[in-house]
């Protein structure tokens, strides 16, 4: 019996837990919006993983709703080096940008880290949004604004559909999708 964290990139009959990715970063770009960022970049995830690319296309296509029909982007690896490396480059080819959104919170981080490096201050000249309401979320300066992913209830989930399908092994596979909600800090 087996039970899986996150959608399977391609279709198999096996139950999974996931996150509307794409609403959670849709509150990401329409949190930056209200906050009248204008010149709005992103770091992705890895774009190999199911998340990366819904992340990316959620928060694309809420830009584009909103009027901007293009947002600088770089590739990130969900890591905080590669949230610096991504920073680094945004602000190299971008050097106005006034918003950031990092697909995870160890991206967000390295974000920050290198806005700080580069004298600019969080948020008051680059406001930054992360994701996943993760530990780095906390230990962040300062404290981020992110999207939460409620990993416990997730987890619990699971826990309970494995124990169904102990007990009913013929049972057809199911899907449940949790709902992300932002959780507003210091960086945004």
């Amino acid at each position: 019996a087996a039970v899986l964290y996150a959608r399977p990139a391609r279709p198999v009959p096996i139950s999974y837990v996931d996150l509307a990715h794409q609403d959670g970063a849709r509150l990401a770009a329409e949190h930056l919006l209200a906050r009248d960022c204008r010149r709005i970049a992103t770091i992705s995830g890895p774009l190999d993983v199911p998340a990366g690319q819904a992340r990316l296309a959620g928060f694309r296509d809420t830009m584009a709703r909103h009027g901007h029909p293009y947002t600088p982007i770089v590739e990130g690896q969900f890591t905080q080096e590669s949230g610096e490396a991504a920073m680094e480059r945004l602000l190299a080819e971008h050097p106005d940008l006034d918003g950031v959104f990092a697909a995870n919170d160890l991206m967000a981080m390295g974000a920050c880290h290198v806005l700080r490096e580069h004298g600019r201050r969080v948020p008051e000249d680059v406001a930054v949004v992360g994701f996943d309401d993760s530990s780095a979320a906390l230990a962040c300066r300062p404290p981020l604004t992110t999207v939460r992913q409620p990993v416990e209830e997730m987890a619990a989930e699971m826990t309970r559909l494995l124990l169904d399908r102990m007990v009913r092994p013929a049972a057809p596979a199911t899907s449940v999708i949790f709902e992300p909600e932002l959780v507003v800090r210091g960086s945004a």
